[in-house]
């Protein structure tokens, strides 16, 4: 698990701004991510230009928008793309994005992203998946608002077009998301039920979420990434600054080391510290003849003498020589 795949998510955090973008990039590299993120639609691709009640936000982050104001604001133009894979690829970063519609595929097929990302409001736009799956390319796909059968139709979807990349998201569609909604336990029954590989998108406060995510089994974390707070913007409530997210990624790091591998040891004379265990010793001095007692042969600390399980067999049985206390007990002493 210490390879954990952790995205930098993009999203609104440029806040209009190119070069803010391009330097969060470079940030993000910085901050330890293997990945940055971004999404590529226009308002127009994602919703329709319009004021009646369906198309307004109620209360919340975005209150008194509707959905055509928020996404012109927040999406990230699609002249810029180019040069925000450039820059992510000479920085070492995969760079991949989230589209919303068919045309942004296209877009991004022309400019070789390499993974697709569908969000979870979208997991039931079945068409614009299976034009997704037919590009082949690995699918990282967020089950923030699914009902089971919502992710068995995507799964099936993709599959049936030869896409067997799949990544599940445990995410909380909420901005930001309360802790005790994160539910992380769906991580490993998700990787079980559904047969992919499994991650995390988070929209909590800080980096517990993550971080139990990977030791529950997490190969992929996705956090919204953002230089500085102060930078302001549509997701900037609830995504995490760059110190923030490279103390995360530390973290993430340690819990993968601290998860290793299962192992059972095997070899006794390898395994550190096992001369601590208890074994059995002569307790005080015997002469030949005497009679294994409980108070001659104790159970002790350190482990060289013979294991304390066959102590009930030694009790009665006869020294066959003089021994000294603190001497190792061992079936050649008695008979």
């Amino acid at each position: 698990m210490s390879n954990t795949f952790i995205i930098a998510e993009l999203s609104a955090n440029h806040n209009g701004s190119k070069k803010v973008a391009l330097d969060s990039v470079r940030a993000a590299k910085a901050a330890g991510a293997d990945a940055i993120k971004i999404q590529t639609y226009t308002a127009d691709t994602l919703t329709l230009n319009c004021d009646a009640p369906d198309f307004r936000l109620g209360k919340g982050l975005w209150e008194g928008e509707t959905f055509y104001t928020l996404y012109q604001k927040a999406y990230t133009p699609w002249e810029w793309h180019e040069e925000i894979f450039r820059v992510a690829h000479e920085e070492g970063l995969v760079c991949f994005s989230t589209p919303f519609d068919k045309t942004a595929v296209d877009f991004l097929e022309e400019l070789g992203n390499p993974i697709y990302k569908i969000a979870s409001f979208e997991i039931t736009d079945i068409p614009l998946i299976k034009y997704i799956a037919q590009k082949h390319k690995p699918i990282i796909l967020s089950t923030g608002i699914a009902m089971e059968e919502d992710i068995l139709l995507a799964l099936d979807t993709i599959r049936g077009e030869g896409c067997e990349d799949i990544t599940l998201l445990k995410c909380t569609s909420a901005y930001p998301a309360p802790i005790e909604d994160a539910n992380l336990l769906t991580i490993p029954d998700m990787k079980k039920r559904f047969g992919v590989k499994v991650g995390v998108s988070d929209h909590t406060e800080g980096s517990v979420v993550p971080m139990t995510a990977v030791a529950l089994g997490a190969e992929v974390v996705e956090k919204h990434f953002i230089m500085d707070r102060s930078i302001g913007g549509p997701d900037c409530a609830f995504s995490m600054e760059a110190h923030e997210f490279k103390a995360m990624v530390e973290s993430i790091r340690q819990v993968g080391k601290a998860l290793g591998e299962v192992k059972y040891p095997t070899d006794p004379s390898i395994i550190k510290s096992r001369e601590f265990c208890r074994s059995l010793y002569v307790a005080e001095d015997v002469k030949a003849g005497d009679v294994v007692t409980e108070q001659n042969v104790r159970s002790v600390r350190p482990g060289f003498g013979l294991h304390p399980k066959y102590f009930p067999q030694l009790l009665g049985k006869r020294f066959v020589k003089d021994c000294m206390k603190g001497k190792r007990m061992d079936w050649s002493l008695v008979k």
